[in-house]
């Protein structure tokens, strides 16, 4: 089956068939930087520019050499003449990989960025609209006081914001090539190389280096894509909180035709951001087994190897595909105010209880009194479903202390969303 939040670019960029159109490319690189010392006779380079590899070939010396280098490189020598010999001077295998696997995580850093900007966008636009709907606060999944949805959008809004920023630092952080021989001693290849080689991918030449790149940097990019979908997972997690049919003051889209049961013909459920918190908990992992890749023997070992083949396309990609899934909800969100003023007036005002509190400790009655009768009032409220405001009305204590206006002005839903304009600014969040 296809899905249509699955898209080609990030599984073409992790594709064998790129790998190895790297791989030559570094190589190719390392023999124009040889040229250009002197080494390479420029006739020879001429030729090397137009060397190929055959994946049948290198599948077929693999099983007798068991080394996937090894098998490249005999694979595109196959079809040269003397000027093969001066392919893969000086270098060792990571020397080639590493700086191609970097190159392929800066393709897949670009994608991550652009899918990024496109979900900042679609929350912008909700937090524009709904800036001023009211919608109930919860704290432990109890009402707590109204917000507004706007603000909530906002909040996610500049989350994501921060989230480009790891983004574009952890891009930074793994930009960078290593063409420095065996153990990262130049003894076989000179660092005037490395120099030229980077130059030409726009990579940063690795300051220092033993056989291979540092994984801290592999683990900061990991690590931070595990940052941006423990985010998403957030989100996902409250749209299915306000989804469910108690609450239900927002729903996922759901098209024409779709099904959301079996068996029950009238469900709608939020799978997409089900699906998302669970891929989200799959990147997780591969963060922690990026840590675990920093260490190796000495000056290196192949431990990290095996593991990085998997987690780092499957992170990119599970990241690339959760991104494109949650913008896909947030720009069709249902959004339904009137359920959302409904819950608030579930509780029956019981929303004014702290500014009920601090209006009665303004007027120099103690906390303790003051928290005392605020606190009765709301557990009678709670108890016999009775109007909050209702119930205040009736203290004799709190009118002679707040008479008229003074009471009355308390009850006014307007307070809660009086600065939400002072965030906006903050923010610099506008149309």
């Amino acid at each position: 089956m296809i899905d249509r939040y699955a898209r080609p670019q990030m599984k073409n960029v992790w594709s064998e068939e790129n790998k190895n159109d790297k791989w030559l490319q570094v190589e190719i690189a390392v023999c124009e930087a040889w040229t250009d010392t002197g080494i390479i006779p420029v006739e020879d380079m001429e030729k090397l520019r137009k060397a190929q590899y055959n994946p049948d070939k290198i599948k077929e010396i693999f099983e007798r050499t068991r080394h996937d280098m090894t098998a490249f490189l005999q694979s595109v020598t196959y079809g040269l003449g003397e000027e093969g010999r001066w392919l893969h001077m000086g270098l060792t295998s990571h020397d080639v990989q590493d700086t191609a696997q970097n190159l392929q995580l800066v393709e897949a850093s670009n994608i991550i960025i652009d899918d990024v900007d496109k979900l900042i966008l679609a929350i912008k636009t909700l937090a524009l609209e709904y800036k001023d709907t009211p919608i109930m606060g919860r704290t432990h999944g109890v009402h707590a006081e109204p917000t507004t949805f706007g603000l909530k959008m906002a909040l996610w809004w500049e989350e994501m914001k921060r989230h480009r920023e790891r983004l574009y630092s952890a891009k930074d952080t793994i930009a960078v090539g290593k063409i420095s021989g065996a153990v990262g001693t130049y003894a076989s290849v000179p660092p005037e190389i490395e120099v030229n080689v980077c130059k030409q991918f726009d990579l940063k030449p690795a300051p220092v280096s033993n056989q291979v790149i540092q994984r801290d940097r592999h683990a900061q990019f990991v690590t931070t894509l595990a940052l941006v979908a423990a985010s998403l997972e957030k989100f996902a997690t409250e749209i299915r909180s306000l989804q469910r049919t108690e609450v239900r003051e927002v729903e996922e889209p759901f098209g024409q035709g779709q099904t959301g049961s079996s068996a029950m013909p009238h469900k709608k459920n939020p799978e997409l951001s089900e699906r998302v918190c669970g891929l989200a908990r799959l990147i997780r992992g591969y963060a922690m087994t990026s840590l675990e890749n920093v260490a190796l023997w000495h000056e290196r070992d192949i431990s990290h190897s095996s593991a990085e083949r998997l987690i780092l396309p499957d992170a990119c990609m599970a990241l690339d595909y959760i991104l494109n899934i949650f913008t896909g909800v947030i720009e069709g969100l249902r959004v339904y105010p009137e359920r959302m003023w409904r819950n608030i007036e579930m509780t029956k005002g019981l929303v004014f209880s702290q500014r009920l509190l601090i209006a009665l400790l303004e007027t120099g009655l103690s906390r303790e009194r003051s928290y005392e009768i605020v606190q009765s009032c709301a557990m009678r409220s709670w108890e016999e479903s009775a109007d909050f405001r209702e119930i205040i009305r009736e203290i004799e204590e709190v009118r002679e202390r707040l008479p008229g206006d003074q009471l009355e002005n308390i009850f006014d839903y307007g307070h809660f969303s009086k600065h939400v304009g002072d965030s906006y600014s903050r923010l610099g969040l506008e149309g």
